[in-house]
């Protein structure tokens, strides 16, 4: 046969593999992924740790944060006090506690959980009486907001 002939059986080596082009769309799949996942300002610029504690600072003394009635005891409420997002917890009847509401991983808003503070994000889990880190990425515990309580109303100390 000498005409036209097809090129079955016959292997280009240099051209990439199905396999090979699959698992180099899956890499980049997974790198688009974790992109938009990131949100925030890379890991260890200023940037993410100075939006973390803005939200605490920015809360002048005796400032009301909630009325001591609104938290739920073992939870917590969400409130913004003078632009700042903040969590005031109740760990216990009567203790109270307050803590910045930005995650100190990427700076998303953390919200109350059952029995714990929770960060959507990215799963980080924080501690309702010291806003320490429970569980997740966070590399630090939530900047504490002191308070106190009186006459019924949480204030900022």
């Amino acid at each position: 046969m000498d005409g036209p002939h097809r090129d079955e059986g016959i292997v280009d080596r240099h051209a990439p593999t199905r396999r090979a082009v699959l698992a180099g769309s899956g890499s980049s799949a997974a790198l688009l992924l974790l992109a938009a996942c990131g949100g925030g300002a890379p890991s260890g610029t200023g940037d993410r740790s100075g939006t973390a504690g803005e939200g605490a600072g920015a809360v002048a003394p005796g400032e009301v944060l909630a009325r001591a009635d609104d938290v739920p005891v073992g939870g917590a409420l969400s409130v913004t006090v003078g632009g700042a997002q903040l969590l005031v917890t109740q760990p216990e009847e009567g203790t109270f506690a307050a803590f910045s509401a930005i995650c100190t991983h990427q700076a998303c808003t953390v919200a109350p959980g059952d029995g714990e503070l929770l960060c959507p994000c990215h799963a980080s889990r924080y501690d309702l009486a010291t806003g320490a880190v429970l569980g997740g990425p966070a590399p630090e515990p939530l900047p504490e907001v002191p308070v106190t309580v009186a006459s019924g109303e949480v204030t900022s100390a």
